[in-house]
């Protein structure tokens, strides 16, 4: 009920601020509001303020872009209500927290299924067939999927190198709160164990967990890299994300105002994809920096491979909590990687 209170309390909030610039000053230029769910100076935040000057400068500054970085309007999934009541015009919602809501979605935290060359990954999750069968998930909970997009891959993090399944027995291992993710590194042997993201350092600092696995901007960011010795990129998986605009809002566009919408994302899609190379290679740098000792592992071929064939089991899993959309679309995805690998090789 405190929730609920909340999200009117929100939503009441968003709306009386709209209406009082509006009133006191005339004729007030329309503001589109756009979530985020990371900090200033995230990736999503790059792709949040492109997105805000591209549009501002295609509108001829007729229009204004507001961002919201994470926290400013409530969680993860308090953003997703809010964008589909209508309260948010654009947001980022990522597969853990929008799966909640759309099941299949959550195909994008299955380990293994995609190529270990992100290039042929964005080529796959771009592709008609792939992008028409998520628009339809979106379509159906009033959402527009604008893009999905990589902030770069999913690293390991521990006081020892993490190997294969046997290194991590015993080891209890951070997770966001997915019981696909869960069950993920239960197949690898580790004591799954979901935690917070805020509280995730002092967990460690104190030995409540031995290890996490984020993108190597948030392991910069968070400061992982001083209680843990390791770094492991074993290419399980990138930590994506999707952009979201409300259904109804983009429908209600002008022809003009969706081609500034459209013209935007796409010219985002390189820009977004050298962005998160850049920002990933950066702070690993920046980690090197400031604590020498931090080792960087890089697992071999047939160590993944050892991983990779753990990870199947995880897959029934995702068919019983997806469904059959969920099951073709995970089927669409590995055939559409393995298509675009075997042209690659030849």
């Amino acid at each position: 009920m405190k929730t609920r209170y909340a999200y009117i309390w929100l939503f009441t909030l968003l709306t009386a601020a709209f209406w009082i610039t509006g009133c006191s000053r005339g004729k007030q230029k329309p503001v589109w509001r756009f979530a985020i769910e990371e900090t200033r100076g995230s990736v999503q935040d790059a792709y949040a303020q492109k997105f805000k000057q591209l549009i501002e400068e295609k509108s001829g500054d007729t229009v204004r872009v507001k961002v919201y970085p994470y926290g400013t309007l409530g969680t993860s999934d308090q953003l997703s209500e809010l964008l589909y009541n209508g309260s948010l015009q654009f947001s980022m919602a990522s597969p853990g927290h929008i799966g909640k809501m759309i099941p299949e979605v959550q195909v994008l935290l299955l380990h293994y299924i995609l190529s270990d060359d992100p290039s042929i990954n964005r080529e796959v999750l771009n592709s008609p067939e792939i992008r028409e069968q998520f628009d339809t998930l979106f379509a159906e909970k009033g959402f527009k999927l604008l893009s999905i997009f990589s902030e770069g891959w999913q690293v390991w993090t521990a006081n020892k190198p993490l190997r294969s399944p046997e290194d991590f027995e015993g080891v209890k291992f951070r997770v966001m709160t997915s019981p696909l993710l869960m069950a993920a590194y239960e197949a690898y042997g580790a004591s799954a164990t979901p935690l917070a993201f805020s509280e995730v350092y002092s967990a460690l600092q104190l030995k409540m967990v031995d290890g996490q696995v984020n993108p190597v901007f948030a392991i910069e960011e968070m400061s992982f890299y001083e209680v843990n010795d390791y770094l492991i990129f074993a290419n399980q998986a990138q930590f994506y994300t999707t952009c979201l605009v409300n259904r109804k809002f983009y429908d209600k566009l002008t022809p003009e105002q969706k081609v500034w919408v459209d013209e935007s994302i796409e010219e985002l899609r390189d820009y977004i994809f050298e962005t998160q190379v850049k920002f990933n290679e950066e702070r690993l740098k920046t980690i090197r920096d400031k604590n020498p000792s931090v080792k960087v592992v890089y697992l071999e071929k047939n160590e993944r491979g050892v991983f990779r064939e753990a990870s199947k089991s995880v897959r029934k899993m995702f068919d019983e909590m997806a469904g059959p959309r969920g099951a073709t679309l995970l089927e669409s995805i590995v055939s559409k990687v393995e298509q675009l690998e075997k042209s690659a090789s030849q």
